[in-house]
């Protein structure tokens, strides 16, 4: 196999989802229109994400020793990704999510770790060679900090840390180490204690986030599009994204980022603020479709968006 420029660390998910006309309150029952399980977790969605766009990508990760952590190396398998490091762990079930979907796109997500959980430095710094050879290192915050932590100091390209689930307390190491600090708006509000409930309130966000240390923010803002800017460009600028009939906004998040991954790593011929441009107008495609890694694209998506943005 190719020596993968893209290297992802973060859990493997069995996603079960439910899709109902509107999302239950609190002790509600509602009736559904049908059910699915899929492969999801963030880490595997984002390497899937760049794998399917023709990325060259390893993932490091935790299954369970059970039929799902079997199925699911074929399944990285089939995308072509390095699995030289996502280990079967003894006596763990494989992580599970549980999602609801609405009519209208919006989710609710349970999640149980399982083998998750067991994910550790150890298993960084044995992948310690593919990580400081890699141009571009995503984790996230889904398995253990101090395993983003041990990451990001062993990377020497790129680096992006999208940081969810977000934590009102966490070290401060997480803000200065990574190249790219990625949240969305709710994430994004824990982090900085401020409402990111419009573009004003995502600028002030974005301001306080660099404060903290951030090298470079990217607040995802949905249909919104994204913020970006630097310690060098500390304005923020928006980055809007077209707009498009969304019934399944489950795992956009891990598209954009998928995709932001393929191109830093890919195209380095880019501008920044292109590459988000792009990852915004990949992310829009996969909420038209349902599922997760399922509703990624492959490379016919950045045709697509050439002949329809620059007349190639």
């Amino acid at each position: 196999m190719v020596s993968p420029n893209i290297v992802v660390v973060g859990g493997c998910m069995i996603d079960f989802t439910s899709y109902c006309p509107r999302l239950p309150k609190e002790g509600e029952t509602v009736h559904g229109s049908q059910f699915k399980n899929a492969f999801g977790g963030k880490g595997a969605n984002q390497c899937i994400a760049a794998a399917k766009l023709g990325g060259k990508t390893a993932l490091i990760a935790r299954v369970g020793d059970d039929t799902w952590g079997e199925q699911y190396l074929s399944n990285l398998k089939d995308f072509k990704v390095d699995t030289d490091f996502v280990h079967i762990t003894p006596n763990f079930s494989s992580g599970i999510a549980q999602i609801n979907v609405a009519e209208s796109g919006a989710n609710q997500i349970v999640v149980i770790a399982g083998a998750n959980s067991r994910l550790n430095i150890e298993d960084v710094e044995n992948a310690k060679d593919v990580i400081g050879n890699a141009d571009v290192v995503v984790c996230q915050l889904e398995t253990q900090p101090e395993v983003a932590l041990a990451t990001l100091e062993l990377c020497k390209g790129i680096s992006i840390l999208n940081a969810a689930p977000a934590s009102t307390s966490c070290n401060e190491k997480l803000f200065t180490l990574p190249t790219i600090f990625c949240v969305n708006e709710s994430e994004a509000s824990i982090f900085t204690g401020t409402p990111v409930d419009n573009l004003s309130g995502a600028k002030i966000a974005v301001e306080l986030l660099l404060r903290k240390g951030c090298n470079t923010v990217i607040l995802t803002l949905g249909s919104q599009g994204s913020l970006l800017a630097s310690k060098r460009s500390p304005n923020p600028i928006h980055v809007p994204v077209r707009a498009v009939q969304c019934v399944d906004s489950t795992g956009a998040g891990d598209s954009f980022i998928g995709t932001l991954a393929y191109l830093l790593g890919t195209r380095k011929d880019m501008t920044f603020e292109k590459c988000v441009e792009i990852s915004n107008y990949v992310a829009a495609d996969s909420v038209t479709k349902l599922g997760t890694q399922a509703s990624f694209p492959g490379p016919e998506i950045l045709e697509r968006y050439f002949n329809s943005y620059l007349g190639a």
